[in-house]
């Protein structure tokens, strides 16, 4: 069998890089791991919202990690995935307006926007960050492909993959935030 797609998978990941904004670098991934806990941990005990954003594969990520944050984590989720809200707001706004649109309406200062986008340049995801900054939340952001991409220059933390392959950057975004959901559940419990 052979395992370079594993191998590369596994090099990424460990060369994956977690920022407090664009000018301080977590050390390592556990402390970066460390750092994502505590700043969910901070929006959970508030009761603050979260929303999750992406397009395409990282829809599906967005998706998933609304329902695991909501049910495993005990957080305040919203979906904007809603195909009736979603559909208006493409045709009423246009696509670039789908997600911060509502956001105009949902998203309150102090909540938290995580941002999922591989090439961090979908205009989409770009006008929610300016949207949700506008409305006082702070933005989580996970990218790759090119370091100087619009979406990780906007966020307040920033995980970025160096990478190009959508496959390796989407798994490695996917695999970080079940972790860190993961470790609140198993450290707070699941409260149904």
């Amino acid at each position: 069998m052979d395992n370079t797609y594993m191998q590369e998978l596994f090099e990424k990941l460990d060369n994956t890089e977690i920022w407090y904004g664009m000018k301080h670098k977590c050390v390592n991934y556990d402390a970066g791991i460390k750092f994502l806990v505590d700043i969910f941990t901070e929006h959970k005990e508030r009761q603050a919202w979260l929303f999750f954003i992406g397009n395409g594969g990282s829809s599906a990520i967005a998706s998933h990690m609304t329902a695991d944050y909501m049910k495993n984590g005990g957080m305040n989720t919203y979906s904007l995935y809603d195909n009736a809200v979603t559909t208006c707001m493409g045709n009423d706004y246009g696509y670039e307006a789908i997600f911060s649109r509502p956001m105009e309406f949902l998203v309150k200062r102090g909540d938290l926007v995580v941002a999922i986008s591989s090439s961090g340049n979908s205009p989409n995801i770009i006008a929610a960050i300016e949207t949700a900054k506008e409305k006082g939340a702070s933005v989580v952001t996970f990218t790759g492909f090119s370091a100087d991409n619009q979406t990780r220059q906007l966020g307040d933390i920033n995980v970025y993959v160096p990478c190009e392959k959508y496959g390796i950057v989407e798994s490695i975004h996917n695999m970080i935030l079940q972790q860190v959901v993961d470790m609140i559940m198993e450290r707070d419990g699941v409260k149904l």
